[in-house]
């Protein structure tokens, strides 16, 4: 439990700090409040926020991997710290600007490699799952019987695959059928998004969903065999 504070009170003061300098480019940039189209950035401040998300990442991956004690412990650590620091970053934004005025509010959600853009609800509901998947790791790992497949690896990257592609589309999708002379940072300055497929989303947590399954259904059959000594 200490471990799980520890990590916890972390999460949410990137939270919190990543909420900060969202706080300050909203007061420079979006005075009036944020909408799109997004509002023209020098290419250094551009940069920076790349390498910001950048850092951010890192950063995340270092306390997993300080906290975890195998790949799959890290793996479920990273996710973990993800998911606190993205709802608790709506949290302390809702809190200091009253934004998003509801769940189903669009925002940018990420630009590495390219913008992501979405309702609230969906990175939310996503880091929600990320809680879970997290829950079972740790759970059985402390009892000494996680076992976690490659197939789930490979379905639990699928429904992340089209999770992170169902929040480009749009933008690609723009970017692609609009027809301008503009460079493509002119062309993301008259982005407004229309429309988030729900569907999609739908289909990429079946397969989070399915793989967390797969692993939860194996382990606790595998801790059940153990205690009735049919492994003996």
């Amino acid at each position: 439990m200490k471990k799980v504070i520890y990590v916890t009170v972390f999460a949410i003061s990137m939270g919190f700090l990543e909420t900060a300098i969202v706080v300050y480019l909203r007061e420079l940039f979006y005075p009036d409040g944020f909408e799109f189209p997004l509002k023209p950035m020098k290419s250094y401040l551009i940069f920076t926020e790349l390498a910001r998300e950048a850092a951010t990442l890192i950063m995340l991956a270092g306390i997993a991997w300080m906290a975890g004690a195998s790949r799959h412990t890290r793996f479920a650590w990273f996710i973990y710290t993800f998911a606190i620091w993205d709802i608790f970053y709506y949290v302390f934004l809702k809190v200091i600007l009253n934004w998003p005025e509801s769940v189903f509010t669009w925002d940018v959600l990420f630009l590495i490699p390219c913008l992501w853009v979405g309702p609230v609800l969906a990175p939310v509901l996503l880091s929600l799952l990320m809680i879970v998947i997290w829950a079972i790791f740790i759970y059985y790992e402390k009892l000494g019987y996680l076992t976690v497949r490659v197939s789930d690896y490979v379905m639990l990257i699928t429904g992340a695959t089209i999770q992170i592609v169902n929040f480009c589309w749009d933008n690609l999708n723009y970017l692609i059928h609009t027809s301008s002379d503009a460079d493509l940072h002119m062309l993301h300055l008259s982005y407004v998004p229309q429309y988030y497929n729900w569907w999609v989303f739908g289909i990429g947590c079946l397969f989070i969903g399915y793989s967390i399954f797969k692993i939860w259904n194996r382990n606790s059959k595998l801790l059940k065999d153990l205690k009735e000594g049919q492994l003996f």
